[in-house]
């Protein structure tokens, strides 16, 4: 199972595109996705502040910005046959 956390915060719209993106693809993954909002959180909202959405695969910075569909299906598969070794 694939670990995807989304960097967020209210009323960006960046985030809510990339959200539609995730759910989209999602779907076909097996992953577990958490949203953290960096409002919420100091150290989060220094490092993040201007960058987001922010989405880490596995932990690492994957996407900032933006998440393009195309390219997000390609990591995690990627990411997917690594894992299986």
């Amino acid at each position: 199972m694939l670990t995807l956390e989304l960097m967020t915060k209210k009323e960006c719209s960046l985030c809510d595109d990339a959200k539609v993106i995730l759910a989209r693809v999602l779907k076909d993954f097996p992953a577990r996705l958490k949203f953290t909002d960096i409002e919420l959180d100091e150290t989060l909202m220094e490092r993040y502040r201007e960058k987001i959405p922010v989405l880490l695969i596995e932990g690492k910075e994957s996407f900032v910005y933006k998440v393009h569909e195309v390219t997000l299906r390609r990591k995690l598969e990627l990411t997917l046959k690594e894992a299986a070794g």
